[in-house]
């Protein structure tokens, strides 16, 4: 084949669109690609934070030191320069290999050895062992201990020693973890609602003084409302009393690999163990115990321990509430801009001004929330409703419902123009053939045009859940707080409470990683939450995309 004929082939080849079409797809790939692997280190370093792994024991002895005891869980491995570590005021004989092994230990034992964590260079560690023995113990306060089970004490009497002492170990931590449910549900359900009762008489009070009307019958009225409320008080102190009793019964004491003893009551122990004796199915079992644990329980040791379901929870409702305001407000702004408004100069400024409006900066729409909606509606609806309360706020205050009110109005845009593009693509014939069979306008936009848009709709309610349950900024300033285990929906009327602060998984992830004084020990856990935010994200977009797909298949016979 001639040079001419190639280029010619060439050429024709390039005209047909192929090269875009493989560049496209290559785009495509690469970006698939780059988000998997993302996601694969973001699941790797999250998700292995909760294996068992094996405590390690060795003589550790810096040269020209004594050598000392030590025992950890291997976090991290890296090789570094001799000279890094000379210079950073080390013992090390610089005239030796390049590179020295350091390696990261979870030491535990926070209030003896003063940190959690610590580096040490590995050619310096000899003996190293994982005894079955060795015991993990996690606490509610001051995280790991390390050591070996010494005995097992009950009001201060030894009861079991050694290793005969496991089984009765385990026994009494269930036992102080089942009176410890017992006394977070009385002191939230039960002496939660008294309190609330109580705030409520208050605020009854104060109601009846601003009005005049706090006369002897309103006040005696009162005042038996109030007594009946520090009788049920009275009936659960007793119950909280002998639930503290109880829980300060047992205890244990624990023996450090340098041998020095510690004393740890069983009402601040989560669970204990001993991972070099678990096999591959116990702990299987443990690790799958500590990610239910992480998705359900509520979080201890500034957010680094324990779970994150506060923050799950309020993530999913307050997107679940700004979907539920978006989406009527978005498709009304469409509707009108599409099917009412005189299309003209103002319509279009319009639509530019929506277009402009989705690349407003995030941080932008919490400004404007915290000065408008706190505090200017916020304030208003304290003056006009709930005067009482004053000076504290009531909705005056970052809470739930103006995070999603924020965020409502950073992804209506987004809503507006697919609902637009939606409408756009109805055939103008089906709105005239219903208003020839004597439809009105109003009929024929109801049950012939929104109906085959509501798939355009659930795009854009897409589009907008996914933009919304991420972001951060904005929340920041309208009612996302570091720490709220209080869920706003209880037993108490009005039983959603709007006007209480929530948590959030993306401030979770920020004030984890940024904020923790403890970055160690937080680092796994911002992968891991990182990982749920993406998946709470997916979950909501797959149920809106199911949704979508019902509605295109349950009107697809009226396009053709």
């Amino acid at each position: 084949m001639s040079l001419k004929s190639k280029e010619q082939n060439f050429g024709t080849w390039f005209k047909s669109g192929a090269p875009w079409v493989w560049m496209t797809a290559s785009g495509v790939s690469i970006a698939v690609i780059v988000t998997l692997g993302l996601l694969a280190v973001i699941a790797v370093r999250g998700l292995g934070h909760f294996w068992p792994a094996d405590v390690i024991e060795a003589q550790y002895q810096v040269p020209g030191e004594t050598a000392k005891a030590m025992a950890g869980e291997l976090v991290q491995k890296e090789q570094v320069p001799r000279a890094r570590l000379a210079d950073a005021g080390m013992p090390v004989d610089v005239n030796g290999g390049e590179f020295l092994t350091r390696e990261l230990f979870k030491v535990g034992n926070r209030e003896l050895y003063g940190a959690d964590f610590n580096w040490v260079v590995a050619e310096w560690m000899s003996e190293p062992r994982t005894p079955a023995e060795m015991l993990v113990v996690e606490r509610r306060e001051w995280g790991n201990f390390y050591g070996y089970l010494v005995d097992v004490k009950e009001n201060g009497k030894v009861v079991a020693e050694g290793n005969n002492a496991w089984a009765d170990l385990q026994q009494r931590i269930a036992r102080a973890d089942e009176l410890q449910s017992k006394l977070a549900a009385l002191q939230k359900r039960d002496i939660g609602s008294i309190n609330y009762g109580l705030e409520q008489l208050r605020l009854s009070k104060r109601s009846l003084e601003l009005a005049g009307k706090l006369d002897a019958t309103a006040q005696a009225d009162l005042d038996a409302r109030r007594a009946e409320y520090d009788a049920q008080y009275k009936a659960l102190e007793g119950q909280l009393t002998d639930l503290n009793q109880q829980l300060s019964r047992d205890s244990m004491t624990v023996k450090t690999v340098d041998g020095r003893q510690q004393e740890i009551a069983l009402s601040k122990v989560v669970r204990a163990y001993q991972p070099n004796a678990m096999g591959t199915g116990a702990k299987i079992g443990f690790y799958f115990a500590k990610l239910w644990e992480f998705v359900s329980d509520d979080p201890r040791e500034a957010n680094t321990e324990g779970g994150i379901f506060p923050a799950i929870f309020g993530t999913v409702m307050m997107t679940l509430i700004m979907a539920v305001i978006v989406t009527p407000f978005g498709v009304l702004a469409a509707i009108y801009l599409r099917e009412y408004a005189k299309q003209g100069a103002l319509t279009r400024i319009i639509r530019i001004a929506v277009n402009n409006l989705a690349g407003v900066p995030a941080i932008v729409y919490g400004v404007f929330g915290l000065g408008f909606f706190v505090y200017v509606l916020g304030g208003s609806i304290d003056r006009l409703f709930f005067p009482e309360a004053a000076p504290a706020p009531t909705f005056g205050t970052p809470g739930l419902l103006w995070a999603s009110l924020t965020l409502a109005i950073l992804a209506v845009p987004v809503v507006i123009v697919a609902t637009e593009e939606g409408l756009a693509r109805i055939p103008r014939a089906l709105r005239e053939g219903s208003l020839a069979l004597g439809a009105t306008k109003a009929e024929t936009l109801w049950k012939v045009v929104l109906p085959m848009a509501s798939p355009a709709m659930m795009t854009g309610m897409i589009l907008a859940v996914a933009r919304a349950a991420g972001e951060v900024a904005p929340l920041m300033l309208v009612g996302v707080v570091k720490l709220a285990p209080s869920l706003p929906v209880d037993a108490n009327y009005p039983y959603l409470h709007l006007d209480q602060k929530i948590m959030h998984l993306g401030f979770h992830i920020y004030d984890v990683g940024f904020q923790s004084p403890n970055v160690e020990a937080a680092r796994p856990l911002v992968y891991a939450t990182a990982l749920l935010l993406v998946l709470v994200i997916v979950l909501l977009n797959l149920s809106a995309v199911f949704i979508r797909n019902h509605l295109r298949e349950k009107y697809k016979a009226l396009d053709h």
